[in-house]
């Protein structure tokens, strides 16, 4: 099993440095998150809905 982890040995360095290469080059491209800052306006809009409500009898009309 030595030998032929021994025979092998070169293999496994130049496999591990293109595994760690691409990993590099892979996470290089990965673009950073864009920060946006948005101006948050102090007005606060209130809807009020007032409307009268419905009799039965409306409602059976309806």
């Amino acid at each position: 099993m030595k030998n032929a982890i021994l025979k092998n040995m070169e293999a496994l360095f130049i496999a591990s440095l293109l595994i760690a290469g691409t990993t590099t080059f892979a996470a290089a491209k990965i673009p950073s998150h864009k920060v946006e800052v948005t101006k948050v306006d102090g007005n606060l809009y209130t809807v009020t809905v007032s409307a009268k409500r419905l009799s039965a009898d409306d409602k059976a009309a309806n």
